[in-house]
């Protein structure tokens, strides 16, 4: 288990299920602030492919490839091996050694009421959730967590409630098993009518480090989400995009051409507020509130940021799979 120094960066960890390729909410919602982080913390991101089991349990014939995407499209967004650890959860046994420690000491009511735990048994159809692994899911991830020790777990607002669990169960842990050093602290010495000695925490209380996620719609304007197929992908090409975009729904108050409406009431402005320059912004603001553009033209600006963004991580992501294909060959 490694042990942080004083002289140490903070060290953060996170991760992220292997479910294939990723889309522009996985990127804006954790990887690019993940690839920030690089160069001011030390950073360890795994690959949670026993994650992936706790709701695709009855179908693994995807999760190797999905793996290599993933891995992927994290190399090609800017992740470095040389600034940061990758690993894959399950290639370190000690994630399941821990999380089955954990399971002893966990009361069952902390884990019922972990907000995702209801939230997803009523949006995820068609799957026998009733399993303990489901359920038991929080506590894998405060396993994921505690065994490496970090100062931070960078999430977004949603998964704020997981952490606060993790710290829980740490520190029931800690209050259970404390770990007893000699020196520093002589007051508890006092207490404990002995030497000096000091109670050592085991594990340290991690914090959550808060990522700023925008509002990053979908095709259809709902959150973007692989489960409701209305994502853009780091991998789509130019003309992939582009008609994606073109099906885009926009503020609804434009009926006609000639109608004026607001980039604040319109997905196709969300993605503008995120990715296009703030000249651009001011050009897509009043040309749409005076209905001096139309939707089409608007969704073409918002096509060109996008390719913008993307084409540098593919051309990364390109050159790693040919390097990878040429190891295999």
């Amino acid at each position: 288990m490694p042990e942080n120094t004083p002289t140490s960066r903070p060290r953060v960890l996170s991760g992220m299920r292997p479910t294939g390729k990723l889309h522009l909410g996985n990127y804006m919602g954790a990887l690019a602030n993940w690839v920030k982080l690089q160069d001011a913390y030390e950073c360890f991101f795994f690959i949670a492919d026993w994650h992936a089991l706790t709701t695709d349990y009855a179908d693994t014939s995807n999760v190797h490839a999905n793996i290599d995407e993933v891995i992927l499209d994290w190399l090609g967004a800017g992740l470095d091996p040389d600034k940061s650890v990758l690993f894959l959860q399950s290639k370190v046994n000690d994630h399941a050694r821990l999380f089955t420690l954990f399971s002893m000491i966990t009361p069952l009511g902390w884990l019922e009421r972990v907000p995702t735990y209801k939230e997803q048994q009523e949006n995820i159809t068609g799957k026998d959730l009733t399993t303990y692994g489901f359920l038991g899911y929080p506590l894998l991830q405060a396993a994921d967590i505690l065994l490496y020790q970090p100062q931070y777990v960078p999430v977004g607002q949603d998964q704020v409630a997981h952490v606060e669990l993790t710290r829980e169960v740490a520190r029931r842990f800690n209050q259970f098993y404390p770990k007893v050093g000699r020196g520093g602290n002589a007051v508890i010495g006092e207490i404990l009518k002995s030497t000096p000695q000091e109670l050592l925490h085991v594990f340290p209380e991690p914090k959550a480090l808060l990522t700023p996620s925008p509002k990053l719609p979908g095709t259809d304007g709902r959150k973007m989400s692989k489960s409701y197929d209305n994502t853009i992908q780091l991998t789509d090409d130019e003309a992939t995009v582009r008609a994606k975009l073109k099906t885009m729904v926009t503020d609804p108050a434009r009926i006609r051409r000639t109608d004026p409406g607001s980039i604040d009431k319109c997905p196709v402005g969300d993605l503008h507020k995120v990715f296009s320059s703030q000249e651009k912004i001011a050009e897509v603001t009043e040309g749409c509130s005076t209905a001096g553009i139309g939707c089409i033209q608007c969704k073409g600006w918002a096509a060109d940021s996008l390719i913008q963004i993307l084409t540098p991580l593919q051309e990364r992501r390109a050159s790693f799979y040919r390097c990878a294909s040429a190891r295999d060959s």
